[in-house]
């Protein structure tokens, strides 16, 4: 974890941003679950640490300035195929992160040989939290106040430094996905601005304070208890594939777009079908749209939104299991190579 140790090549850091960034852009997915498959996990955190300390070198703003490249070129070159991939094609998208994921497993195990005590107990403990959030529900929401917001802008952003812990999960967990997300649309920025301000403001606070103090504490863990630290994150690596089951659907396929949640607004609002039709492209008949009327009365545009992120589980067919098993070892494969070339080059 030294500031002299020698950066990870540069092609390998820009990859590692990539998938840093397409792993923001799935619900479930960590960004530091990611790095830490391909072995530029301790360099990251160190990177950050000395950089939130003023105490850097240009290596580590040269590091952390290609993964941050790599990962905005994924936020906006790659939100679309990403999205289209875990709305209409779930199982293929979860079942190659899985793969990605699982596949740092091997280098990082053989940081933690011949395990004693110690280090099986904080194993299981990274493993239990991510077991423990993949089968938590939802509660009720908490009050979306100055100091929640910080502190839960501070808990989300350990999904920069924390592998397995996804950000938009701990907002949905807190039912403070609507209000946060809500607030970044460009419709809630031009029509309220004061008040998208007021949420953003210390929500960003939390998330500037809370990569700062969990990479620093990392990092002072990596220092002090190297192998107790690295099977504590092995546990959260293997724990983190938990919540990403393959094998779902939209409960509500009709609302999984935009254009769909919107026609349903408009109906709930007394517009006709043939408006409804034209304005958003359907061909719906009366049946249909009374229907929509029926299941969805009662709904806001930003409850609809929560209602089109509800998922099902069904049972694949043999062929989806086979195509499934087959993207998990393209996945496997990819990062346990890059992970095996991190640790030769000792990155």
């Amino acid at each position: 974890m030294a500031s002299t140790s020698a950066p990870p090549p540069a092609s390998r850091t820009l990859l590692g941003g990539v998938l840093m960034g397409l792993a923001n852009l799935v619900p479930g997915v960590s960004g530091g679950t990611l790095i830490l498959a391909v072995g530029i996990y301790d360099r990251f955190v160190g990177s950050i640490a000395r950089v939130t300390r003023l105490k850097f070198e240009r290596a580590d703003l040269v590091f952390l300035g290609v993964l941050g490249l790599g990962a905005v070129f994924a936020v906006f070159a790659l939100a679309g195929p990403a999205v289209f991939l875990v709305t209409h094609h779930r199982w293929a998208a979860y079942s190659l992160f899985i793969g990605l994921t699982l596949g740092g497993v091997p280098a990082l195990a053989g940081s933690v040989k011949s395990p004693k005590a110690p280090e099986i107990v904080a194993f299981l403990a990274g493993f239990g939290v991510l077991a423990g959030l993949a089968l938590a529900s939802s509660g009720g929401a908490l009050p979306g106040s100055p100091l929640v917001l910080a502190v839960i802008g501070a808990v989300a952003a350990s999904s920069m430094v924390l592998p397995g812990i996804s950000g938009s999960y701990v907002l949905v967990l807190c039912g403070l996905y609507e209000v946060v997300i809500g607030a970044l649309r460009p419709a809630a920025l031009s029509d309220d601005f004061g008040g998208s301000v007021s949420v953003l403001l210390p929500f960003g606070i939390g998330v500037l304070a809370g990569v700062g103090l969990f990479s620093n504490a990392i990092r002072a863990a990596l220092e002090r208890a190297p192998r107790l630290t690295h099977a504590a994150l092995l546990g959260l690596l293997m724990g983190s594939v938990l919540g990403l089951w393959p094998f779902q659907e939209p409960e509500h396929p009709f609302l999984v777009h935009d254009r769909g949640r919107q026609a349903v607004v408009d109906l709930l609002g007394g517009a006709q079908t043939s408006v409804v039709n034209h304005q958003h492209n359907f061909t719906l008949t009366e049946e249909e749209a009374a229907g929509l009327k029926a299941s969805f009365a009662g709904e806001t545009g930003d409850s609809l939104e929560g209602l089109a992120r509800q998922y099902v589980r069904y049972a694949p067919s043999t062929a989806e299991v086979l195509k499934a098993l087959g993207l998990l070892i393209i996945g496997f494969l990819f990062t346990s190579r890059l992970a095996r070339r991190s640790a030769k080059d000792g990155a």
